[in-house]
């Protein structure tokens, strides 16, 4: 289920009067559970509306005793500030945006390389395999459990200024970026200027002109509106970076083998659920775009920005078996 709540401050203390309810047999049953969740991103964005069915997976499975409660988005707590919360047991659960994870890990580096998968179909096949659940492992490793990967989509610039047709369309101009170093050197190597901003100061970076571009994808570019203020969308989908929903390690240590099964199984099946929605998310918010005077690049040449950005896996891939993951994802048909 969704609450409305301004903070995670107030969350928390909701949440503590939920348990108060429980031990007095005022709720669902003396040993209900309510794991809190957070997404930067609105009720009816694909990713929130899959943990919404994840949640109902549980109360059925688990006959109302164990579920989920989101919390309202905070505008002011990054996708960092939920990890953060996570690995200290504050909150149980995220869903995140892997590049938002420790850019020196293979988990958060290898998904996210340029042009590493050929299709969305290929990159589903292959998160949903063992190299997934390798990486998705490999997150215990940082005081988190990693339970499965959403899409986040392929990424592609969009310019308040004038269209984007090649790499050399964005050669010294002041790009938004995210908070991460990979992003950073992605956006060096096509000659740009990267400005690294949190996602809610997009907006009106793109209206006074602190930034002229930025990059995301088809649901998160209307989502946010920021066709309002950035008309010509280029569909380059340089990256399918995906996203992860994480829950706190602390939290899942003192759970039984019973109910992290419950939950595990819970978020994968919710996948399908997600991906349907994204489809057909993806398909209508080409036509709000269009219908609001935003312009779709149809003549973007993908391989200028492939020949710019592929000799980055030299420098950003340096150890074996980060080389030997991009090699198995790259035979993957």
């Amino acid at each position: 289920m969704i609450i409305s709540l301004p903070t995670i401050r107030a969350a928390r203390q909701a949440t503590r009067i939920v348990s108060l309810m429980v031990g007095l047999g005022l709720a669902t049953g003396a040993r209900a559970t309510e794991f809190r969740s957070v997404d930067i991103y609105p009720a009816n964005y694909p990713t929130v509306q899959a943990v919404t069915q994840m949640d109902k997976l549980m109360r059925q499975r688990s006959a109302g005793r164990h579920g989920i409660t989101l919390l309202a988005r905070d505008e002011r707590q990054t996708e960092s500030d939920s990890i953060a919360l996570l690995r200290s047991g504050k909150l149980d659960m995220a869903r995140v945006n892997i590049s938002a994870l420790d850019p020196n890990r293979v988990a958060a580096i290898v998904p996210s390389l340029p042009f590493l998968f050929k299709s969305t179909a290929q990159m589903r096949r292959v998160l949903d395999g063992p190299i997934g659940d390798e990486i998705l492992a490999s997150l215990d490793a940082d005081g988190l459990v990693g339970l499965c990967f959403y899409d986040a989509g392929p990424r592609s610039f969009y310019s308040a200024t004038r269209p984007i047709r090649s790499a050399g369309d964005l050669k010294g101009v002041k790009v938004r970026v995210q908070q991460s170093e990979l992003w950073v050197a992605l956006a060096r190597a096509l000659g740009a200027e990267p400005v690294t901003l949190r996602f809610e100061l997009v907006s009106a970076a793109l209206q006074d002109g602190t930034v002229e571009a930025a990059d995301n994808n088809w649901p998160t570019y209307v989502s946010s509106r920021h066709y309002n203020v950035a008309k010509y969308f280029s569909p380059t989908e340089h990256s399918m970076a995906p996203a992860v929903l994480l829950f706190s390690k602390t939290v899942w240590d003192r759970l039984s083998s019973e109910d992290q099964s419950l939950i595990r199984g819970a978020a994968k099946d919710s996948i399908p659920r997600l991906r349907s929605l994204w489809d057909d998310y993806n398909a209508t918010t080409r036509k709000t775009v269009v219908e609001a005077g935003g312009e779709i690049v149809a003549d973007v040449d993908r391989k200028s920005f492939a020949d710019a950005l592929l000799p980055l896996y030299a420098t950003l891939i340096t150890d074996s078996r980060s080389r030997d993951m991009v090699r198995r994802i790259q035979s993957e048909e």
